[in-house]
Parts: C-alpha cells; sequence; structure tokens
C-alpha cells in the first residue's frame, strides 16, 4: 500500500465527538514513550503528522487522520502516562476502552511494545484485556534499532511466550525502527490487506442487492384475459 495523501481530521475526547463511521479504521496505541508518534509519522511519509513531545503521555485525544481519502488512521492516547491528573488518567482511559469496544468500523488496533525491555506488566495486562473483550489486533515491537538484535530477540520471545497461552493461535507481530526506517512496508501492508478484504466484501454485497432488485423488477407472467363470451 501507498501512502498519497494524510489529512488531519479531528481530536476527539470520547467515541460520541468521534466522526462518523464511513471509513474502516486503524488504531494505534501502546504505553507511554513506545515511540507511537515517531511510528505513526515514519507509516505515513509525513514528519509532521502526530507531533512527537519529549514528554511521554502528550497524545491526550483521540486523534483521528483521513488517509488517501479511504480510511483513517486512529491515534489512541498511550496507556500509562504520567502527564496529568488522576481524573483526567481515568476519564482518557474510559474513553479509549469505550471506543475499542464499541467502534463498529475498528478494523484493527496495533499495539506496540518496546523491544528493548523485558515483559512489562501494564502491557500484558492490556494485551490481555484486548483479548477477553474480542478486540482484534496485532503487536508491533518497536524501537528495534535500540538494543542489540539479540537482545530484541529475546525480549520478543519472552512476551509472546507469556500471552501464548490465552490463543489457540498467538496474534501476528512484526517489529520496526522509524530511526532505522524498518517495518513499514510490513505494517501497511496488514493496512492494504484489510482494505481488500472490506472492498470485495463490498462488491460482493452490491452484486447481491442489484440481483435481488433485478429479480424484483422481472415483470409477473402475462396472464390470459377471460373470454367473456364464455361461461367456461
Amino acid at each position: 500500500m501507498d501512502i498519497s495523501s494524510a489529512t488531519f481530521e479531528c481530536s476527539a475526547p470520547d467515541l460520541d465527538s468521534c466522526p462518523d463511521e464511513s471509513m474502516p479504521e486503524f488504531a494505534f496505541i501502546g504505553r507511554s514513550n513506545v515511540g507511537k508518534s515517531s511510528l505513526l509519522n515514519f507509516l505515513a511519509g509525513e514528519a509532521g503528522l502526530a507531533r512527537v513531545s519529549p514528554k511521554p503521555g502528550f497524545t491526550k485525544l483521540i486523534n483521528m487522520f483521513v488517509m488517501n481519502q479511504s480510511w483513517r488512521l486512529v491515534d489512541l492516547p498511550g496507556y500509562g502516562f504520567a502527564e496529568g491528573s488522576r481524573k483526567d488518567s481515568r476519564r482518557f482511559n474510559n474513553a479509549v476502552s469505550n471506543y475499542l469496544k464499541n467502534r463498529t468500523n475498528l478494523c484493527h488496533v496495533f499495539a506496540l511494545i518496546d523491544s528493548g525491555l523485558t515483559p512489562q506488566e501494564i502491557d500484558l495486562e492490556f494485551l490481555e484485556w484486548l483479548a477477553r473483550n474480542e478486540v482484534p489486533f496485532v503487536i508491533v515491537f518497536t524501537k528495534t534499532d535500540k538494543n542489540l538484535p539479540i537482545e530484541a530477540e529475546k525480549n520478543i520471545a519472552a512476551f509472546m511466550a507469556q500471552i501464548s497461552p490465552w490463543f489457540v493461535q498467538p496474534p501476528a507481530y512484526f517489529t520496526c525502527s522509524a530511526v532505522a526506517g524498518q517495518g513499514r512496508a510490513a505494517l501497511l501492508g496488514v493496512i492494504g490487506e484489510a482494505m481488500d478484504a472490506i472492498t470485495a466484501e463490498a462488491k460482493k454485497n452490491n452484486a447481491a442487492s442489484e440481483s435481488l432488485t433485478t429479480l424484483s423488477q422481472k415483470k409477473a407472467p402475462h396472464k390470459k384475459r377471460p373470454d367473456l363470451e364464455r361461461p367456461w
């Protein structure tokens, strides 16, 4: 998939404030300081699409971007961010929870995990919540450029081993680095496959609808008028 256009649409404090559900959405979320904003800019090919802040937890709203005029990239507030009051944290967590569970046009969640860290309890809890609520997701291990490959591989293997008992088949996972320019094609490929499936399903439904319409428009067989001069 190529990105030909990326346009900021809105920032929403909660689900009710989000735009209509006419476009498929792909949401990105992770623990604070996981490198989400850098990754989003890398994927979009737009340096200033998502603001990169030195302070963890800068994103506090549900930010929507229209991509290729056909789907939305959704930048969700990170869980466990340090900025803001406890009241704000609860409100934002509730908004994200509501969005993830009830947004009908949400196709995939990209759950970002720092590949340089051993499995963190907060990440494990979040993925368990996604699985329990049947939210479709893939895992993206970020910052693969920060450590030796063997360390990242060890952390990834440990993380996948901890979550594997929760699934019949473990979720797909990818690795990426915005700094090293690695992983973009694979992540956009996930979105591209989903969009192709949506397009194919829409064509199938349209064809079925047109077929029903054609059948309903066919004239009933012509009935012969009775011969009024004959009593039988």
